[in-house]
């Protein structure tokens, strides 16, 4: 990884639509399992749309989580790279896309659009009102972190797991805690 790399892992979605809120999840559950390289910042980008511009420019590498209708088996994990991202948008499952197309749109017209640019999306089962995500997707999940994890290392980032164990999932209302030593 070059001196110069900033990265961003960005999860997109809403949580009150079971399985749009994936992106939302992928990074309370990055956050919690995994420790990485100063060089990466992971946020939850929600539903928010061209508000993200200012999070986005300056950054050598993007990487969206979201949901992703491509009329795959529910729970896929897909990847999608470089200027095939905006396109994958043009198929809407949600107000939030029009939002993150736009985003995308304007970061490409203003030269901020990040060089290298990856989205990590999942086939959805259900976008019905719900807290939770449908079985299927719940059950990709370690997939697509994985995937995740593995495109952070083949780019030279640091991805180490933490010695923790947890008896439930993530939820979006988790908010990391951080542990200071006391000398």
């Amino acid at each position: 990884m070059s001196e110069s790399s900033n990265i961003l892992v960005l999860g997109i979605g809403n949580v009150l639509l079971t399985d749009e809120g994936v992106g939302i999840r992928a990074i309370k559950e990055l956050e919690r399992r995994y420790s990485f390289s100063v060089d990466v910042e992971l946020m939850d980008g929600g539903t928010a749309g061209i508000e993200l511009l200012r999070h986005i420019s300056g950054r050598t590498h993007l990487i969206i989580i979201d949901a992703m209708k491509c009329g795959k088996p529910p729970g896929t994990v897909l990847r999608v790279e470089g200027e095939d991202v905006p396109a994958a948008f043009r198929t809407r499952i949600s107000p939030h896309q029009l939002g993150l197309s736009d985003l995308l749109a304007a970061a490409m017209l203003t030269d901020e659009l990040p060089e290298n640019l990856v989205l990590f999306g999942v086939e959805p089962a259900s976008l019905e009102p719900s807290l939770e995500l449908s079985e299927k997707v719940e059950a990709s999940l370690e997939k697509l972190l994985l995937a995740v994890c593995n495109e952070l290392s083949a780019i030279g980032c640091s991805v180490v797991p933490l010695d923790v164990t947890f008896h439930d999932k993530a939820q979006f209302w988790d908010t990391p805690t951080a542990i200071e030593s006391i000398d």
